[in-house]
């Protein structure tokens, strides 16, 4: 299989005013550097500019390093918010699980088939449902227990074993724990979770129950950055399915969970790819 070409991706936001485009279009093309792919947004609602530029890596005649310091200093004079990201540093992502795996399942086949290129260095349960296959893909799985009297310590502990790999994402696929304040701070920006409705609908535990009894025709699935509030973080990615009036609540769990794979796998997608330009609760996703 060919590699793709190496990439620095840009993100930046700024407020809107005249000449944006032409200021970051004027620094990289003084600098050489080839445009191959490139997206914009404003928010009129916010008055907030957005944009996603995709550079050959080669077409530099500088490196990473160089190229963020340069930039930062066209983004301090625009007056904005910027990440600078190499294509070439492989993606990590720490999964937290519990006993559901279909989400599980289904990112371990994305991974390994190559369809989702990056490396997962640790899966954490708190029950050891889930250990054979996460072994079985030849990745380690660490049981942490979470005892209802002593939760604090379960947190720290699987604080310290994701701070160890320093990973780009923590997916909460299914993960059923609420993560307390401080953790939600430590990880703004690279926990998403896979929340098993259309929020803000049927916010909280057993959503589909919810759905059965207000006699939805749609059921979805969000994935969405954690917060400290509760299922109302920045929303990455949705989707729905339609039910009908003779599908009881296992039948609405299982159309379910078809779009809760498709959309945690997407919506992590899109955040390793720094596709995701978060501003105050909402998001632009390029």
């Amino acid at each position: 299989m060919t590699q793709p070409e190496r990439r620095y991706m840009i993100t930046f936001g700024c407020p809107d005013r005249t000449g944006i485009v032409a200021r970051i279009s004027q620094f990289l093309a003084h600098a050489g550097g080839w445009i191959v792919e490139a997206a914009y947004h404003t928010d009129q609602d916010t008055g907030w500019f957005f944009t996603r530029q995709e550079v050959l890596a080669d077409s530099l005649p500088f490196g990473m390093e160089a190229l963020r310091r340069q930039f930062a200093e066209v983004a301090a004079e625009l007056g904005g918010s910027w990440t600078v990201t190499d294509t070439g540093e492989r993606r990590r992502a720490v999964i937290l699980v519990s006993k559901e795996g279909h989400c599980l399942y289904d990112l371990l086949g994305r991974v390994a088939s190559g369809e989702l290129d990056i490396d997962i260095p640790a899966v954490i349960g708190n029950h050891e449902d889930l250990a054979n296959i996460t072994q079985a893909h030849g990745i380690p799985f660490h049981h942490v227990p979470f005892r209802r009297d002593d939760k604090e310590t379960a947190f720290a502990t699987v604080r310290e074993l994701v701070a160890q790999h320093d990973p780009h994402a923590i997916v909460l696929a299914r993960f059923m724990q609420i993560l307390p304040a401080a953790l939600c701070e430590e990880w703004s920006g690279r926990a998403l979770n896979i929340h098993h409705s259309f929020l803000p609908s049927f916010v909280g535990a057993k959503p589909y129950h919810q759905a059965h009894q207000r006699g939805v025709k749609l059921v979805g699935a969000t994935c969405h950055y954690v917060t400290a509030e509760l299922d109302a973080g920045p929303i990455v990615e949705q989707d729905v399915i339609r039910v009908g009036h003779a599908d009881n609540i296992p039948d609405m769990v299982r159309k379910g969970r078809d779009i809760e794979k498709v959309v945690l796998a997407r919506g992590l997608r899109w955040h390793l790819e720094n596709r995701v330009l978060v501003h105050g609760n909402k998001t632009v996703v390029f």
